[in-house]
């Protein structure tokens, strides 16, 4: 599937050297790559290398990777830390006389975070190391799993991308149309201008008239807006099939159509061809919308 999403989510988990672990990938969109981590502590430094992996298989998006790890024989044993307690009772102490505040409890102050926290089996140097070495594989395998959901959310962009792309070219060539007949319309218009000013059946020479249309046409001439949408249509088409991430550039040729399309606008001095140009402007925003989600 060509286009990928920067939109999706993947779980994992495994077991290895007496641990479990629960594995969770999401991501959403962003100009670059950001990638997030929350590992055990006791992991310190994988962390580093579990985004150096992210880095190799995502180019684009904000990514949150989130691991838990638990030892499958843990006794139930707690440890506390009582440093922290004992500020948090100095704490408790120091209010515990002030109006509208309650009394501190200590299972109050043992269910705050840090203070209490499962022990944890000591791992050896092997140990890690053949834990490392399994989170790695179960971190590339939710990645591909990450790319794959990407992917498929990607497809079904990327139908709604062409049938928007339908029905920009829909209305370039409503414009192309138009354009034929810009130059007699203007021709007669001036004419009738001409003649309500000064009553006259001719009030200047025929030669002059044509002098003066032909300027207003090359003011008003449109040719080379509709070539470039064109130019762009085809390479937009062409991008949405490529397999590589295009997002930037189709981003970018967002802009150009806009260019094009406000240039159309501006020359328009008709009513018709001005709907069409905010009707191009409105798909076009549209399109640019869909695509910020493009990788």
């Amino acid at each position: 599937m060509p286009l990928n999403s920067m939109t999706g989510f993947a779980r994992g988990a495994g077991a290895a050297v007496g641990h479990t672990w629960n594995l969770e990938i999401k991501s959403v969109n962003n100009k670059g790559l950001d990638v997030r981590m929350r590992f055990p502590s006791f992991l310190d430094g994988f962390d580093l290398e579990a985004k150096k992996i992210v880095g190799q298989h995502l180019t684009r998006g904000s990514v949150f990777v989130s691991l838990s790890v638990e030892a499958e024989d843990n006794d139930g044993a707690f440890v506390v830390n009582e440093d922290r307690l004992k500020t948090l009772l100095s704490v408790a102490g120091k209010y515990a006389n002030e109006d509208g505040i309650n009394p501190a409890s200590l299972d109050g102050l043992l269910a705050i975070k840090g203070v209490v926290d499962l022990a944890s089996k000591e791992l050896s140097e092997d140990e890690r190391k053949v834990l490392e070495k399994e989170l790695r594989v179960s971190l590339v395998e939710t990645l591909e799993e990450l790319k794959a959901s990407r992917a498929d959310e990607g497809a079904r962009m990327a139908e709604f991308l062409e049938a928007q792309m339908d029905e920009i070219e829909r209305l370039k060539d409503s414009v192309k149309a138009m354009s034929g007949d810009r130059v007699i319309a203007m021709n007669e218009r001036f004419k009738t201008q001409l003649e309500k000013l000064t009553g006259a059946d001719k009030p200047i020479s025929e030669e002059r008239l044509a002098q003066e249309i032909a300027v207003i046409a090359v003011k008003a001439d449109i040719q080379e807006e509709i070539d470039r949408l064109e130019s762009h249509i085809d390479e937009a088409r062409a991008l949405l099939k490529e397999s590589k991430p295009v997002g930037r550039r189709l981003d970018f040729l967002c802009q150009e159509f806009n260019r094009e399309t406000n240039t159309l606008c501006s020359k328009s001095g008709d009513a018709k061809l001005t709907k069409v140009g905010i009707d191009l402007k409105t798909v076009i925003d549209q399109f640019r919308e869909q695509i910020q989600n493009i990788e």
